[in-house]
Formats: C-alpha cells, sequence, structure tokens
C-alpha cells in the first residue's frame, strides 16, 4: 500500500502542476486516511468521490448528499478543492461555464487509479454477491409474471422487423447441420484442458436432438462407431455451469458461470452464425457491435459534444437477461429456438448456496450471451422509441436511426430523446439502469472504456494489478511497465520517470522500445535504441527482459486429432506446428533476458 500511495502522491503532485494548483493538502488527507482505514480508501472511498464528481458533472451541481465523509466549505469538499474550484463554484456548488478539462481529467485520475486492482474481495462481500445472484432469480421470476401480453406482442414485432431475414438464415444453418463449433480457450465445468476436450466430451440428450454426435464429433459419418461407448446425460444428469467470483473491485467481485465442455462447444457453432450475420445485416446498419468498441466510443464523443446523444449502462446485465425473453426471440424459429435451447444450462452451481434451477438465459461465460443480450437489449431499445413516438415503427424508421443507436454489450447509445422512455421499456422488462454510469443530460459521456466531457477525452490509468516485490511476480511486473507506458503516452511524464526508477530496480535493463517491441521496456517519443545489430539480418536489437509462456502438454491423435484440424477455418493450416501435442492456457509466465527487437 505504501507504494500505491507514493505512485498517487506523485501523480497528484504532476496533476496539479497542469491546473495550477496544490495537491499538498490532498496528500496528507490520503496518507492519513488511508493508515486508519487501510487500502479500501483507495478503492473503495475514492472511487466513490469519483463517481460523486461524475454525478454532479451529469447534474450541473453539486448536491447536499455528494462526497459524504468529506469536509465540506462551501458546496465544495476541501479533499480535491484545488481541482473542485476550476470546476465548480464554491460559493454554490453549481457547474461553471467554462470548467477546466484537465481539472476534470484529474480528479477522476486521482479517485479511479486504484479502483479495479485485481485483489480478491473480503468473504464477506463475495458472500453478498453470490447471494444478490440467486436474489436476482427471483425477481427475474417475479419479472416474468408481470410481462404484460401488449409487452410480448411489441417484443415479437420489433425483433420481426429487425431480425428475420437473420433469424431464418441461421434456422436455415441449423436445419442442414452447418454450424461450425469450437471450443473456447477458458476453463469448463467438467475440468476438461487443451486437447482433452476433443476426446473427453459429455454429451447430452438435449444436445443430440439438434446437435447429432455424428455430425459435430467426428470429422465423418463413417467413424460415428468411435462414439458408440459413450453415453447420452439425461437431463437430471447434466453437469451444471459452476458460478464463481473473480476480481473486479474492492467493494465486489465479478461473477461469471463456467460452462461444461460439450455446452461451451455447441454454444461457439450458434454464436459464430449469429454473429456473422448481425454485423453485416442490412436492416440495422452498425447498431450492433461484437469485436469494434471504436465506433461506441466515437459516438460517446460526439455525444459529449452535441449533448444529442446519451449512454446508458445496464447493471447485472447478463444475469437479468430472461430465458422468457430469449425463448420469445426465437419463437416461431423452431430449429433454432431448439438448438438455443438445447446448448443452455439449465441449472447452476452457486459457491454457498447449492444447485439452483436458472430463469436467467445465461450469465457472462456462456458464448451466447454477449450476441443474445445484444439483440434483447436492441429490440427492447425500438420499443422505447416507438412508444415515445407513439406510432409503429417502419424499416424506414429504424434505417433512420443509423448512427444514432448503437448496443454492445451492456453499453447502449441512444438519442436523449427517447432515454426516458427506453428506461421505462427496459424497466418493464426487468432490466436496471445504472444512474451513476448513465449520462445524458451533461457534457460527460462514457462508454465501452473511454470517457469524454465536451469532447475532450478524460479516459484515466489504472492499476491493475498489486506492486511487484521481485523479478519473479511476472504479471505484475509487466502489468506495471505497462503501467508505466500508459500513463506516459497520456502525458504524465515525471510520473513516468518516477515508475522508470522503480521499475529500473526491478528489472535492470529497461530499454526504450516500439510499443510493438516483446521486450519490457520504455515507450518514449524520441523512439527506440538501437544497443548493436543483428549479425545476419542486420536489424536493430536491445537486450532486455522478454516475456516467455510454456503451452502445458496435451496430445490428441486419431480422430480428434483430425477433427481438431478440420474445424480450423481459413486455408492456412494451424500456425503452431505442435498443436496436437501442446494446447491450453499457460500456467506461468516467465520473462528471460536476451537480445531482441525493439519494434
Amino acid at each position: 500500500m505504501k507504494s500505491l500511495i507514493a505512485l498517487w502522491k506523485q501523480l497528484a503532485e504532476e496533476l496539479a502542476g497542469w491546473c495550477c494548483t496544490s495537491s499538498s493538502h490532498d496528500c496528507k488527507t490520503v496518507v492519513r486516511r488511508s493508515e486508519h482505514e487501510g487500502l479500501s480508501f483507495l478503492t473503495i472511498v475514492l472511487p466513490s468521490f469519483g463517481k460523486d464528481f461524475q454525478k454532479s458533472l451529469e447534474e450541473g451541481l453539486v448536491g447536499p448528499t455528494s462526497f459524504l465523509g468529506f469536509k465540506k466549505r462551501g458546496g465544495l469538499p476541501l479533499f480535491l478543492g484545488g481541482f473542485l474550484d476550476r470546476v465548480f463554484d464554491r460559493a454554490s456548488g453549481r457547474l461553471l461555464d467554462d470548467p477546466c478539462i484537465d481539472s476534470i481529467y484529474s480528479i477522476r485520475q486521482l479517485c479511479f487509479l486504484v479502483e479495479k486492482i485485481a485483489i480478491p474481495c473480503t468473504s464477506v462481500r463475495e458472500k453478498a454477491a453470490m447471494q444478490a445472484f440467486v436474489k436476482c432469480e427471483q425477481e427475474i421470476r417475479n419479472s416474468d409474471s408481470k410481462l404484460s401480453a401488449s409487452d410480448r406482442a411489441d417484443f415479437l414485432r420489433i425483433r420481426q422487423l429487425l431480425f428475420s431475414s437473420i433469424l431464418s438464415e441461421v434456422e436455415y444453418d441449423v436445419y442442414n447441420l452447418a454450424l461450425w463449433p469450437k471450443h473456447g480457450p477458458g476453463a469448463t465445468a467438467d475440468k476438461l484442458t487443451g486437447n482433452s476436450k476433443f476426446t473427453g466430451m459429455a454429451w447430452t440428450q438435449r444436445l443430440e436432438s439438434a446437435f447429432p454426435r455424428e455430425m459435430y464429433l467426428v470429422p465423418s459419418p463413417k467413424l460415428s462407431q468411435e462414439l458408440r461407448d459413450s453415453d447420452l446425460l439425461e437431463p437430471g444428469a447434466e453437469i451444471p455451469v459452476k458460478v464463481i467470483s473473480v476480481p473486479k473491485t474492492q467493494r465486489t467481485p465479478r461473477i461469471i458461470a463456467i460452462e461444461p465442455t460439450a455446452m461451451q462447444y455447441c454454444q461457439q457453432a450458434l454464436a459464430g452464425a449469429l454473429v456473422e450475420r448481425l454485423e453485416r445485416n442490412d436492416k440495422t446498419p452498425g447498431m450492433l457491435g461484437f469485436s469494434d468498441q471504436t465506433i461506441n466510443q466515437e459516438m460517446a464523443m460526439v455525444g459529449s459534444l452535441n449533448g444529442r446523444l446519451a449512454t446508458l449502462d445496464l447493471s447485472e446485465a447478463s444475469d437479468r437477461v430472461s430465458n422468457q425473453h430469449v425463448r420469445l426471440l426465437f419463437s416461431n424459429y423452431p430449429w433454432l429456438s431448439q438448438a438455443v435451447d438445447a446448448c443452455r444450462s439449465r441449472k447452476a452451481d452457486v459457491q454457498g448456496f447449492g444447485v439452483k434451477r436458472l430463469a436467467k438465459f445465461a450469465s457472462m461465460g456462456s458464448a451466447l450471451t454477449f450476441p443474445v443480450e445484444a439483440m434483447v437489449f436492441l429490440t427492447l431499445v425500438m420499443i422505447g422509441i416507438e412508444r415515445e413516438l407513439r406510432r409503429p415503427l417502419t424499416a424506414k424508421d429504424i434505417k433512420s436511426l443509423r448512427g444514432q443507436v448503437r448496443v454492445y454489450g451492456d453499453d447502449i447509445i441512444i438519442p436523449v430523446e427517447y432515454v426516458h422512455s427506453v428506461m421505462r421499456t427496459l424497466d418493464a422488462f426487468g432490466y436496471l439502469v445504472n444512474r451513476n454510469k448513465s449520462f445524458w443530460n451533461g457534457k460527460f459521456r462514457e462508454s465501452c472504456g473511454e470517457d469524454y466531457y465536451a469532447g475532450h477525452r478524460v479516459t484515466v490509468t489504472r492499476v491493475r494489478q498489486e506492486w511487484p516485490h521481485s523479478r519473479k511476480c511476472v504479471t505484475q511486473v509487466v502489468s506495471l511497465v505497462s503501467l508505466r507506458n500508459q500513463l506516459y503516452e497520456q502525458g504524465l511524464w515525471q510520473t513516468a520517470r518516477y515508475l522508470d526508477q522503480v521499475i529500473r530496480k526491478l528489472l535492470r535493463y529497461f530499454p526504450s522500445v516500439h510499443p510493438d517491441s516483446p521486450v519490457l521496456g520504455r515507450v518514449c517519443s524520441l523512439g527506440y535504441e538501437n544497443q548493436r545489430m543483428h549479425p545476419t539480418l542486420h536489424t536493430p536489437l536491445v537486450k532486455g527482459w522478454v516475456v516467455s509462456a510454456q503451452i502445458p502438454q496435451s496430445q490428441i491423435d486419431g480422430y480428434a486429432a483430425l477433427m481438431k484440424c478440420f474445424l480450423h477455418k481459413g486455408d492456412m493450416p494451424i500456425a503452431d506446428e505442435k498443436h496436437l501435442e501442446r494446447a491450453g492456457r499457460p500456467r506461468s509466465l516467465d520473462i528471460k533476458l536476451r537480445w531482441a527487437k525493439p519494434f
């Protein structure tokens, strides 16, 4: 924690120089309160301060309930007062007509610097998160029971207007067994890793109805005899998804679900078919995104500049997508609906609460969660717009919204005039709009990790890992080097110079390199170093530490090896020549000192 406080003080001093103010009292406050409150002051209290600041920017006024726990003078806190005085009027608490952009960035940077450090929450907070997961299930059931017939009718009509051609095409692929499955890189509920996923999958009766084994598990139906000794799991014997928590913030962990291998395999097949068509759908041009976040980010910037676009964020978005909504989404497409249901896990093993039957469609962890929730959210957005217009939407209306409506996961961008109607619609279907991360009134907008105020980028750089104690803490060392380079590119050169001294004590060799270099080095505006030339290639070389990862051993042969090769897309063979001997995620990282290219 001392290292993090030292970094915070260095950063505050440099940002104070940017804004022609002083941070000495702010640094004393951070030191004093961190001694009494511990790391939670940096990871919980300061982010809460930052959220109150963003809320005040949205409302144009510092309210009486904002910045609780901090002494005030006039309408503003004393903490970070030098920066706040350049944004708000201290006497009235009102937003200045021309607030200082550097001060807005500085306050956010200092508040959110350590918010998302990867440190596990306390057991109490983890248990509360699991309890909230279970509670969410009951809320979904209650919401489903209250959904009116008119809501269902509107959903079906807009669904057909948006996605009829796409769903027909995917229905055709499902019927003709023309899907392209694949294994994901992550963990599975049945603990299969690497190449063992091709040989150890437990198939279910539900999967067999939509994904016959002789078509999806072996490279040719003639090899179906290889499957004769394997059993099909009855619905009651299926492996449930495993619900776990992973670090997100110190306030609450992120809850994800680990799917069984066979389910994940088939989910990838459907997800690939849906995403491919959704991204080139001419009925919703540019309204759905799955791989390019920059469009959302550019729209957020435009919205902050002209005030015409709002950015909405949903709380527990994935966990609140009801299976009943998904059944509505795919209704009238029987083969597709059957396939989606077949690869959906119906039960979850929740830590501390046992196995629960799921009302939600799926949590984060299912390959179908992202595309399906995007389709549901876009449908609800259009229902909200239609209700505001008080007339049925047409295909022409939808095309006219190009460049104004965009859904990327739970990041939603819509025209400001439809905000309240869309929020009422989302509420009617059981979704919660996160008011602390949704903006439509002021000049602040955020979407897909980028933040803007009045067209200016105010995105912050965050500490992601604990401070490394030695060179053996490879993940932490790599993260610290990345942090240094991000701060340098942000223009915080004094702080980057401070981190240079810290990193050199760990690595000793820390050359200037291009951002694309494999060497752990310093990004510098003066370019990369050239310490010597390669003896045969005549290219520049520098001496530094290079990250290496050993792929675990995982051998397969026979029909499983052939199947893996057939599932590889593209004209070129799999790049790794030893992919049949080694596969999966590396269990650990290492860094080795060597001569390598600085670019």
